[in-house]
């Protein structure tokens, strides 16, 4: 009994791990790895060239294999290129305070020179150029120039700039003034048969900048109609070089409508009204709040017939209210007209045909 047990403790001493066992690479740090090589005398990149391989691999692990073949030049690693992210902006700080434009168009022109530059690089064009200025006071000016036809063409990107800074003006000086473009891709469009574009959207462009700078942003664009009864009622909005699809509809479609409406008893009956642009002031003689008379200088006689008057009003709520009193009235004459009345004033808004 002795022997056996005494034979099953020398199995089990010899089945025992030593502390230096070989472990697996995910276990192994290159850490340990240096220390075990330190142990063993080896101390710089010669010595651990001069060793085995396979001798190496099989005591310390994969990873001592690629520290050996690092050694020895026989190792490759992949290059990751990575673009850098592409920058089209451009900045400058004057040193002394600018009172006039000739600095500044000189730097906005080096800007446009430089950003096309690199715009031709990538085979991209400027879609939008934003142009921001510094004041001595820290407040900053910002303007966005939508750029009708894509274009890297320095003379027509700095000639909307300079139309823009002719008629400029700030109360403290310039200190700092950037400029940045928004890259696209140039378009490629084929129109249809009967589908053609501006013969040169630039010179629009331009014309329409001109006429921004002499009367107002807020009197040129496109008028569209505000959602309220108020009549005439319209505001401005910046004009678009995306014309609008009309929904889908042919031509076919909208000619059976109109066939339809025109064929109707409606369309008999109803007369069209001949607005004046803008409505003509006229006199109106009352008999107790009823009109009898009109004088103005496209209309005038005797009232025969009247109908109303038809009351509208509205933005009660706020400093835009507005109310008015209209009129359909028939003069001696057989000329029927439509007047209407606000604040006192009379005006012959049309003529009915």
């Amino acid at each position: 009994m002795e022997r056996s047990d005494r034979a099953n403790g020398q199995a089990k001493n010899i089945q025992r791990p030593t502390p230096n066992a070989q472990r697996p690479i995910a276990e192994k740090s290159v850490q340990a790895i240096f220390a075990i090589l330190h142990k063993w005398g080896i101390h710089t990149v010669g010595q651990l060239a001069a060793l085995d391989k396979e001798q190496l691999g099989a005591r310390l692990g994969p990873e001592a294999i690629r520290m050996w073949e690092r050694a020895n030049g026989r190792s490759s690693r992949l290059l990751k290129l990575i673009r850098p992210p592409e920058s089209f902006e451009e900045s400058f700080e004057f040193e002394r305070e600018i009172e006039t434009a000739e600095p500044v168009l000189f730097m906005l022109r080096r800007f446009l020179e430089q950003l096309v530059v690199r715009l031709d690089a990538i085979y991209l064009v400027a879609k939008e150029v934003t142009l921001r200025i510094t004041f001595s006071n820290k407040q900053t000016y910002e303007r966005v120039f939508k750029i009708p036809q894509p274009t890297n063409d320095v003379d027509l990107l700095f000639r909307m700039l300079q139309t823009h800074l002719e008629n400029f003006r700030s109360e403290h000086p310039i200190i700092a003034v950037a400029l940045s473009a928004e890259p696209i891709k140039p378009a490629a469009e084929q129109f249809g048969l009967f589908e053609t574009t501006l013969r040169n959207p630039h010179q629009l462009s331009e014309t329409l900048a001109r006429l921004s700078a002499l009367l107002g942003s807020n009197r040129i664009g496109t008028p569209v109609l505000e959602e309220t009864h108020r009549p005439d009622a319209f505001r401005m909005q910046p004009f678009s070089w995306q014309l609008k699809d009309n929904g889908g509809r042919s031509s076919a479609t909208l000619g059976s409508k109109r066939e339809a409406r025109r064929s109707s008893p409606l369309h008999i009956l109803c007369s069209a009204l001949r607005r004046f642009r803008p409505a003509v002031s006229a006199s109106v003689l009352q008999d107790e709040d009823n009109p009898v008379h009109v004088h103005s200088a496209e209309v005038s006689g005797k009232i025969i017939e009247q109908r109303g008057p038809y009351l509208l009003s509205g933005n009660w709520w706020d400093e835009k209210a507005w109310r008015r009193a209209e009129w359909d009235l028939q003069l001696q004459n057989s000329e029927v007209i439509r007047c209407h009345e606000s604040e006192g004033t009379w005006k012959v808004d049309g003529i009915y045909d």
